[in-house]
């Protein structure tokens, strides 16, 4: 889903970074744990997409979809016991898409130690109706510095996203005309 497919509606009033800002806190058990004795990144990748797709419902006012995940980073290992934060806001927005910044964070659960940061994602999600169309979200209104060079940021990695995928596109048309594809 692109922002291009939606008509140019009325536009609607803008909602603060904070309006929609979430943190959603869970704490490990032995169930999530991978072969290795720590929790499994697709364990934390869902806690991730959770809280970054509350975020999106919230800003938008109604349901929206994950489009992609990327830059999905682990910096450190999460282990059984530890209560994990995870924080979400909306970095940037389109007419009908929005990035979602989301930092994951990990304390003991006994232990009174400030949290450390155990990974880092992006995430873009489309607003959608009850048909499945693209809609209109609010602009976000970044409202602190670091808000502001987060929504740049984001602004970055929207243009690296769309010059990727017409880099692709391209290629794969190339490639096809000469036959050399077989999809």
């Amino acid at each position: 889903m692109t922002d291009q497919a939606l008509p140019a509606d009325a536009a609607l009033p803008g909602k603060p970074t904070a309006a929609s800002r979430t943190t959603l806190s869970h704490i490990m058990t032995a169930s999530e744990t991978n072969l290795l004795g720590t929790v499994h990144g697709g364990v934390i990748m869902k806690l991730v997409d959770d809280a970054a797709g509350a975020v999106a419902g919230r800003h938008s006012g109604g349901p929206a979809v994950t489009a992609s995940m990327d830059e999905m980073v682990f910096l450190e290992p999460v282990r059984v016991g530890d209560l994990v934060h995870v924080k979400a806001q909306v970095n940037w927005t389109g007419r009908s898409s929005m990035e979602v910044g989301v930092r994951v964070l990990a304390e003991r659960w006994n232990e009174s130690t400030p949290a450390t940061q155990v990974g880092s994602a992006y995430l873009v999600f489309a607003a959608v109706d009850e048909e499945g169309k693209p809609r209109s979200v609010p602009t976000v209104l970044p409202e602190t510095e670091r808000d502001r060079r987060r929504y740049q940021e984001a602004q970055i990695r929207r243009t690296h996203r769309l010059a990727r995928r017409r880099a692709i596109r391209e290629l794969r048309e190339k490639r096809t005309a000469e036959g050399l594809i077989d999809d």
